[in-house]
């Protein structure tokens, strides 16, 4: 008798944990997997060719990828999500959130070539909603999409936009611990819960530990997902360089043409455009805040690559 031929398919990648993977297969089951070698390549949103070992998989190949969302800092590379279309970064009224943090955020989504949309959450709290608001009326300048949410109340004015932002995307949900992420898979995708328990007990031997990142199916066609995240407090840049921070930062990038020197670092070369529009930031220049964060990063990553 002949031997079994190998059967290779092809799935994508669902949950991680470690050298293990949950995969959605071309019938639409998920199957557990692991990795070929010692360390597992594979990320959500992953397209790769698996084949069946028993009663799970091996992960044989993963295919190119049309972007990758990530952070690195000094030690190592945190992989979010593969092959998405945008990221939505969510924050709150409360707690307050970091411009900082927010900015590393989007210099690592104009890194990767996916466009970002801002959303702020608890629009209960007027008073400090308001002021959220209010600092983030610069980012707005740039041309980000600020949402205005209130995601407990399921009658919120900004519900019908999210939807329709998400809406035949694959979209990488980012944001700090206490934001309103939970509210908003629970409220989108309503078996949320009962996937988060089935991914995390296969992956984790019983022990419900949240997975790093998790994709959700928003529709029965597939068109639509959302890619969950956990929390984060630091958002490393290491893998961009200082000198790109300029094309990056997109009020930086506005300004940097009219610079006295093709190659200024808006540090303290004369007739720099920027460091000269810090005095109006209302009439298109840059806001002291952002100035402050271009010359911290500018300095961290000058400062790592020796």
């Amino acid at each position: 008798m002949g031997a079994t031929p190998i059967v290779v398919s092809t799935g994508l990648v669902v949950a991680t944990h470690g050298r293990h993977l949950w995969i959605e297969d071309e019938s639409h089951c998920r199957v557990r997997c692991h990795s070929k070698g010692k360390r597992n390549e594979a990320v959500v949103g992953d397209r790769i060719d698996w084949q069946a070992t028993g009663t799970e998989g091996r992960v044989e190949r993963v295919h190119p990828r049309r972007s990758l969302f990530f952070r690195q800092d000094e030690i190592r590379t945190k992989s979010f999500a593969a092959n998405i279309d945008q990221v939505l970064i969510l924050l709150a009224a409360q707690p307050e959130f970091s411009e900082e943090q927010l900015s590393r955020a989007l210099i690592a989504a104009e890194a990767a070539g996916v466009p970002a949309w801002i959303a702020l959450n608890k629009r209960d709290l007027r008073v400090d909603f308001a002021r959220s608001l209010a600092r983030l009326e610069p980012y707005a300048r740039m041309g980000y999409s600020v949402l205005e949410l209130g995601l407990r109340d399921p009658e919120d004015a900004g519900w019908p936009t999210l939807r329709t932002v998400v809406d035949g995307k694959a979209t990488l949900v980012l944001g700090p611990s206490g934001v309103g992420k939970s509210t908003l898979v629970n409220a989108l995708v309503p078996d949320a819960g009962a996937q988060t328990g089935e991914i995390s007990t296969a992956l984790n031997s019983g022990k419900h530990t949240t997975t790093s990142t998790q994709w959700y199916w928003l529709n029965a066609d597939r068109q639509s997902a959302i890619i969950d995240s956990p929390g984060f407090q630091e958002f490393g840049l290491y893998h961009v360089q200082a000198q790109d921070l300029t094309r990056l930062m997109p009020d930086i990038r506005e300004l940097a043409p009219n610079c006295r020197f093709y190659n200024c670092t808006h540090l303290q070369e004369p007739g720099c455009a920027v460091t000269d529009s810090l005095e109006r930031p209302a009439s298109g220049g840059i806001g002291a805040s952002r100035y402050r964060i271009y010359k911290s990063l500018y300095d961290m990553l000058s400062r790592s690559r020796y």
